[in-house]
């Protein structure tokens, strides 16, 4: 078991909206790596079939030092940043979705346009997911096992 305080700011804001998602019927991973260069905070399957992806944001200058988050949009039906109740919203774009959310939940404040994903990419984004997830869980329960990169 993880104790909280050896998780980061960060760390803490996505457990607490990959635990509010998944009350919705989401399943999450978190530092899910798209391709080189963009890893996304948090990928969310829906129950529908449908993606969300989440941009944790811990700071003002987390924010405006990201120059690629706009190169998720396209591999979600929905994009998301998720905040703490610190944080000035109002550097956020309206376009996107917003969660406000701490360690221990979140709550969705602002729901992105939805922008459905073509059929292959979805496919795609789903065996990553899949993927990733299943060779996460074999890595816990054989931790000798190589951890082949996302």
């Amino acid at each position: 078991m993880i104790q909280t305080e050896l998780l980061q700011p960060g760390q803490l804001l996505q457990r607490g909206v990959s635990r509010h998602l998944a009350s919705h019927g989401f399943a999450c991973v978190e530092e899910l790596v798209r391709t080189r260069g963009l890893r996304v905070d948090i990928m969310a399957l829906g129950p529908k079939g449908e993606i969300w992806v989440v941009e944790c944001k811990s700071c003002r200058v987390d924010f405006t030092s990201d120059s690629k988050w706009q190169g998720y949009l396209e591999w979600a039906d929905r994009f998301f940043f998720a905040v703490d109740a610190d944080f000035p919203t109002e550097l956020l774009p309206d376009d996107q979705g917003l969660i406000i959310g701490d360690g221990y939940g979140a709550e969705i404040l602002r729901m992105p346009p939805e922008k459905k994903l073509a059929a292959a990419r979805r496919k795609v984004m789903v065996q990553k997911f899949a993927t990733t997830a299943a060779r996460r869980l074999q890595i816990l329960r054989d931790p000798a096992m190589s951890p082949d990169r996302d």
